[in-house]
């Protein structure tokens, strides 16, 4: 096995990101927009006999007493046919060779459930956090087949808001729009005393990718000519990443969040995206929105947990 240490293009690693359906945390574009907020990155390339059979990206930051903390998030991706002995081996060497400060603690958590990983794979590491769960929406199947997994009273706050005519929803990739939305999120961390990525996160994604439309979408609606709600969705590979969303309380009011991204869901499936990663559910300390992910009918899956 070939490790190469920060790769200079993105073109292998988009490729193999996509086919393997690699989350957001692992993604190039992620990497980049961190990179240009200062955040140190580090990525790993696993090759056999020239072709790509994994790869592993960890963000770097400076912890107290002169340690620094290497986080590979929701990753390493690995290719299926590379049996559970190699990926061992592979986390020791990812480990050991890793180009950051010698005094570190390197963080793995695997994007999969406890059933999928091999207990041979981690031996030699030592689970220090519990799993991430997450809802995963498939825009694979038909959409009459989504739209009947949705839970009764979902589907209910749905039609609502569908025969509300003054209601009007837009999905695209609106730059300015997304500006007022990152405005508002900002406006609203500040009120909750929320934490999160920095909006200006965004904007840097934003800029590395492509063009606007392979980086995001952003689905909204109006209510007699004012914006009541919204809702951003990352582009990466085959998945789009549920970002931020935000309503006032006419939008709440009106179920718009259940319209939009009923319609986002619709749209993304005809550009090929394979499937929607809802985010993080927490029924304890956000009751209200891991009951509205839940409540799509998605997979949900709890990851395995953080490695050391």
């Amino acid at each position: 096995m070939n490790l190469i240490w920060d790769p200079g293009s993105p073109k292998v690693w988009d490729a193999f990101h996509r086919e393997h359906c690699g989350a957001l945390q692992q993604s190039w574009g992620y990497g980049a927009a961190l990179a240009r907020l200062g955040v140190r990155v580090h990525r790993a390339l696993v090759e056999f006999e020239g072709r790509p059979v994994g790869l592993a990206q960890f963000i770097c930051r400076r912890i107290p007493a002169y340690l620094s903390l290497s986080s590979c998030t929701r990753g390493p991706v690995w290719a299926p046919a590379l049996d559970a002995e190699a990926r061992r081996a592979l986390y020791r060497r990812l480990r050991a060779e890793l180009p950051a400060p010698r005094l570190r603690v390197t963080l793995f958590s695997p994007d999969r459930t406890a059933a999928e990983l091999v207990p041979v794979e981690v031996a030699g590491l030592r689970r220090v956090m519990t799993g991430y769960s997450t809802v995963m929406l498939d825009l694979t199947q038909p959409p009459e087949a989504l739209r009947a997994a949705f839970d009764g009273k979902w589907r209910n706050r749905l039609v609502k808001a569908e025969t509300e005519k003054k209601l009007q929803v837009h999905v695209n990739s609106n730059v300015p729009k997304c500006r007022e939305l990152l405005e508002r999120e900002g406006r609203q961390r500040e009120s909750r005393n929320f934490h999160g990525l920095p909006t200006d996160f965004v904007t840097h994604w934003i800029d590395v990718a492509a063009s606007p439309a392979a980086a995001f979408v952003i689905a909204r609606a109006d209510f007699e000519g004012k914006t009541v709600a919204a809702m951003l969705f990352l582009l990466h590979g085959s998945v789009a990443t549920y970002h931020i969303g935000w309503a006032d309380d006419t939008g709440r009011d009106l179920n718009a969040h259940n319209l939009l991204l009923w319609r986002a869901s619709l749209l993304l499936r005809e550009r090929g995206v394979a499937a929607i990663d809802l985010g993080g559910v927490n029924t304890h300390s956000l009751p209200g929105i891991s009951r509205f992910k839940l409540g799509t009918g998605g997979a949900v899956r709890t990851l395995a947990g953080t490695y050391c």
